[in-house]
């Protein structure tokens, strides 16, 4: 995979003058890393406190499994767009869902931009060390989860030549369906009124709002925090979970700008380390716990749970 540096050494101009400038935003992208709690806090405000919660948060990830997600873009009439899949109806774990080609590390992988790479190959054939698919950037860890806690790293890519996707395949018992979105229409919804939407009110949109709803859930076990959950509707199913947290970030820093709704809940975490100081591992396991004895989905009304960034459709088989 060629990575594009500042200035882009990648065909840029293959794209339109929009695009190139999302390219460069997303390839200057510096993103929050785990260590910025103790580094961005000038030497003489140290504190004792500051120290414990950093070795907390040290401790805390030491124990996480790794994980890491591919945000494919490229471009089409002009506008990006972004490669999106459901997963297989059968699967363990969040089936039928939308997600990005992702999944666990592994031993052999030599970095997690690898483990983005060979995830999207297995899962739905996207060519490997393919001289049309440019990295672009990594975005800050995400945390997750499916039977445990996860740090998600997204890895943005671009496909310079669009025609390659037209050989990609979805892996028989990983993936049900593959289908792409406007990465615009995320920042604004009715963006994606031209596209072959579900229709409202059925199994996939269950809402009679036209593009776009939320909702809001508080969790004692990240400090009584707030979280708002996003979800977009699109030609499958609906975009939700850390999948849109991940798609909002992306999409933030490609067009240099916010989305046209609320982000963030009042007394929301924003930032991972925030996420991480906050949270209480010991209180999630009780949580998880109580609705496995309850013999129910773990989440705000039966559905895909994130927490500033924690969800689960990120694949560890």
């Amino acid at each position: 995979m060629a990575i594009l540096g500042m200035p882009p050494i990648a065909p840029v101009s293959v794209f339109s003058s929009r695009s190139q400038e999302c390219i460069k935003r997303l390839v200057a992208h510096n993103a929050e890393s785990l260590d910025t709690l103790v580094n961005s806090i000038p030497l003489l405000q140290l504190t004792s406190q500051t120290h414990r919660t950093a070795k907390y948060i040290s401790r805390t990830t030491a124990k996480m499994r790794r994980a890491a997600v591919l945000v494919l873009l490229y471009e089409e009439h002009g506008h990006l767009r972004v490669l999106l899949t459901t997963r297989a109806k059968t699967l363990r774990s969040h089936p039928g869902q939308t997600a990005l080609p992702g999944g666990a590390t592994d031993d052999t992988d030599k970095d997690i931009v690898e483990t983005a790479y060979r995830e999207a190959y297995e899962e739905v054939g996207l060519p490997l060390q393919h001289p049309s698919i440019h990295t672009l950037c990594t975005l800050r860890p995400f945390l997750a989860w499916t039977r445990s806690l996860i740090l998600v790293t997204p890895v943005v890519a671009v496909v310079a030549d669009p025609t390659i996707l037209s050989g990609l395949k979805a892996s028989p018992g990983e993936v049900e369906l593959i289908f792409t979105h406007p990465l615009e229409a995320i920042l604004d919804p009715p963006l994606s009124s031209e596209e072959p939407l579900v229709a409202p009110n059925s199994k996939l949109w269950p809402s009679d709002a036209e593009f776009y709803n939320y909702t809001d859930s508080e969790w004692t076990w990240l400090g009584n925090s707030t979280y708002r959950m996003h979800r977009f509707r699109s030609a499958a199913a609906s975009i939700t979970g850390l999948t849109s947290e991940i798609l909002i970030m992306a999409a933030s820093i490609a067009y240099g700008r916010l989305p046209s709704f609320e982000c963030y809940a009042p007394g929301q975490l924003t930032t991972i380390n925030e996420t991480l100081a906050a949270l209480d591992p010991a209180g999630f396991f009780t949580w998880t716990q109580s609705f496995a004895q309850r013999g129910t989905k773990v989440g705000p009304t039966q559905q895909q749970v994130t927490v500033s960034g924690i969800a689960g459709v990120v694949s560890l088989a």
